[in-house]
């Protein structure tokens, strides 16, 4: 399993959000470039990005910034928040993100995904937020009446293959991810690889999603509990491995 550890921007800063709320938010750093450097000498695979002010705006706010990271993290990276028309996507990833992340507009512009994986094929990867089971969109705000299981496996059968999975109750909440939705998703998905995103916060709770047995599973990402120092990414990957 591969771990990703995380970085939430907002008003230019390292940022974590407790279940998505935009009015709990708790400061980490004002440089996230250097903090992408740090989780690299640290042993990070791979980064997971998001654009909070993206999100919520419904356009990419911190592209400068977002540059500056992928040049900093020297690998793998992928990066959300905001990217719901063509020029977005070019933009993110022209900038060098190794996957560009469609979260609201996988739901409401089914077309918009369908041209983006036939352009940028695996370069596209879906961002699944849900709670309770039920798609949230516009950086969680609205929660919609369409099950994540359904989703998922409308977006495999458009052809994306990477979907990242965040369970938004446990987001933030350190109280460990939520399995059995995490299963459902990679079973209504089978040809897509599923990133679990979403209350990892020990390398127990990685050995709980590696328990799920489930093929499919390839990623989880660590954010809160990395920034807090509740475990180090060491730690995690030695739990993944």
């Amino acid at each position: 399993m591969v771990i990703l550890s995380a970085i939430d921007l907002k008003d230019g800063k390292c940022v974590r959000l407790r279940q998505g709320r935009a009015d709990d938010v708790t400061v980490y750093g004002d440089d996230p470039a250097a903090q992408a450097r740090d989780w690299r000498e640290q042993g990070g695979e791979e980064l997971h990005v998001v654009d909070l002010d993206g999100a919520f705006a419904g356009t990419p706010k911190h592209a400068e910034t977002i540059a500056r990271i992928i040049e900093a993290f020297g690998g793998p990276v992928e990066v959300g928040g905001g990217l719901r028309n063509a020029e977005s996507l070019r933009a993110v990833i022209e900038a060098g993100a190794t996957r560009a992340i469609i979260g609201s507009a996988a739901l409401e512009d089914p077309a918009f995904l369908s041209e983006a994986v036939e352009l940028y094929g695996d370069k596209i990867a879906v961002g699944i937020d849900a709670r309770d089971g039920f798609v949230q969109t516009k950086g969680w705000v609205e929660t919609t009446k369409v099950k994540a299981t359904e989703l998922a496996a409308a977006v495999a059968k458009a052809g994306v293959k990477t979907i990242i999975y965040t369970d938004t109750a446990t987001d933030g909440m350190l109280g460990g991810p939520n399995l059995t939705q995490m299963a459902a998703i990679c079973d209504a998905a089978p040809t897509c690889q599923i990133t679990a995103s979403g209350g990892v916060s020990s390398p127990f709770d990685i050995e709980n999603l590696k328990a799920l047995e489930r093929p499919n599973l390839r990623a989880a990402i660590v954010g809160k509990a990395l920034y807090d120092g509740r475990t180090t990414l060491k730690e995690i990957k030695r739990a993944a491995l």
